[in-house]
C-alpha cells in the first residue's frame, strides 16, 4: 500500500513538517511527498492513505489574497507559488472507500488560543469528499509567520506520521 503527503508551504516550514510526517509513514507505507501545485487531482488505486497539510492563513486555509500577502513577506522564493490546498481539495474526486486520510497545518505558536486551523478545515473538506479521516487534525507550531519551527516540532510530526501509519494498518481505527 502507498501513502501520499500533499503539502502547501510558503516559507518552507510546512514542507519540513510534511517531510517529517512522510518519514513517520515510511514505517508502514511506500510514501511520496508532493507539493500541492505538482499534485495530481486524481489518486491512483494503490494509494491507501492521503495526508494533506498547509499553513494556517487568516484563521483557515490559504486563499489567493493570503498567498499574495505571504509573497510580500518573503525574503526569498516561496515554496508553493501556484494553487493552494483549498483549490486542490475542490478538484479532488470521491475516493474508493478504502482510502484513509489525515490533515495537518502549521500555526503560530503564540498565542495558541488564536481561532482557526487549516488542518481542521482540510479534515472537514476531506470528509465531505468521502475520505475516511483516521486522526484528529494536527497543528505544528512556528515561532513567527515566516518561521522557524518551534523546537521539537519535526520529531513530533515524525511521531504523528508513525501513529497514523499504525492506525491505518490496524484496520483504520481512530487515532486519539
Amino acid at each position: 500500500m502507498r501513502a501520499v503527503v500533499v503539502f502547501e508551504s510558503m516559507f518552507g516550514n510546512t514542507q519540513r513538517i510534511a517531510q517529517a510526517v512522510a518519514e513517520g509513514l515510511e514505517s508502514q507505507f511506500v510514501t511520496e511527498i508532493v507539493e500541492v501545485g505538482s499534485a495530481s487531482a486524481t489518486l491512483d488505486g494503490e494509494i491507501g492513505l492521503l495526508v494533506v497539510g498547509g499553513p494556517t492563513h487568516a484563521f483557515g486555509l490559504s486563499r489567493p489574497s493570503t498567498r499574495q500577502t505571504a509573497t510580500e513577506q518573503a525574503s526569498g522564493v516561496l515554496v508553493s507559488r501556484g494553487i493552494g490546498v483549498r483549490e486542490w481539495l475542490a478538484a479532488l474526486p470521491t475516493p474508493p472507500p478504502a482510502v484513509a486520510a489525515a490533515a495537518f497545518d502549521t500555526h503560530l505558536d503564540k498565542p495558541r488560543w488564536l481561532p482557526g486551523s487549516a488542518a481542521r478545515e482540510t479534515a472537514k473538506r476531506l470528509r465531505r469528499r468521502g475520505y475516511r479521516v483516521v486522526a484528529p487534525p494536527a497543528s505544528f507550531y512556528v515561532a513567527s509567520t515566516t518561521g522557524p519551527l518551534v523546537a521539537g516540532e519535526i520529531e513530533r510530526a515524525r511521531r504523528w506520521g508513525e501513529t497514523i501509519s499504525a492506525a491505518v494498518v490496524n484496520r483504520g481505527r481512530q487515532v486519539t
